[in-house]
């Protein structure tokens, strides 16, 4: 069995707050039922061997050419995260489950290659929260800024009133991170869960007509030409065994 990671075995940082792994693969054609056995039968049953629970996989919607997967994986501290590839070269029954994906040959490749993130969660919202029940629309969205100053402005102003606001008009969070590995930094990155497309359309609506929002957006400081300069807009669907 491989050496057990969980947040118990883990020394306390970053204020309490939970890190998270995201993961983007651009699959090629006709290899997602590949990549789908790889995730459900042998990365998280052996991510959720290590204490790692929580696992979302997600697929871009509409659905392009070639299929994009999302892999959400949530760790208790960077301690616990450096830990895993060792602990997956150490755990035979992945080893086993995983053979076909790890033999992959170059001349026929599953996808292009990963790009992944890491995120520190916010502080006023430490850690991953899955809906109450199974969603079955998400929203992901990523915030790019100019610089440094201006991204950490834009965290002040969700961790001040935003979050709340989202809260209360029915925009329900999954996470809040800020980006501090990955590709276009500086930015933050949040995951929204919804029924489906009407339940979205209707909470983006209420929730840019409340007069908290409209009274917060309006203080010169959080106005977004000064604090966003790129806002990426991704829905996805979850994968039957996702566990978000």
């Amino acid at each position: 069995m491989p050496a057990l990671v969980s947040g118990a075995d883990v020394a306390p940082e970053n204020g309490g707050r939970e890190f998270f792994e995201l993961r983007t693969y651009a699959l090629k054609p006709d290899k997602q039922a590949i990549l789908d056995r790889y995730f459900s039968g042998s990365l998280i049953p052996a991510l959720n061997r290590l204490g790692i629970k929580k696992v979302g996989v997600f697929y871009e919607t509409p659905v392009p050419s070639s299929p994009v997967a999302h892999l959400l994986i949530p760790y208790q501290s960077l301690g616990q995260m450096a830990a895993v590839n060792a602990s997956l070269a150490d755990d035979q029954d992945y080893q086993k489950s995983a053979a076909d994906y790890l033999a992959t040959p170059a001349t026929d490749p599953i996808y292009d290659r990963i790009e992944s993130s890491l995120l520190s969660a916010f502080e006023t919202m430490p850690r991953l929260e899955t809906p109450a029940k199974k969603a079955r629309l998400y929203n992901l969205r990523i915030y790019e800024s100019h610089n440094e100053a201006a991204s950490k402005k834009k965290i002040e102003m969700f961790n001040k009133g935003e979050i709340a606001i989202f809260r209360r008009t029915g925009l329900t969070p999954v996470l809040f991170g800020e980006a501090i590995l990955g590709t276009r930094i500086p930015n933050l990155t949040y995951l929204l869960a919804f029924d489906d497309e009407a339940a979205r359309v209707e909470a983006w609506n209420k929730f840019r007509s409340d007069p908290e929002w409209i009274k917060l957006k309006s203080i010169p400081e959080y106005e977004d030409k000064r604090i966003v300069s790129k806002i990426t807009n991704k829905l996805l669907t979850p994968a039957e065994y996702s566990q978000i």
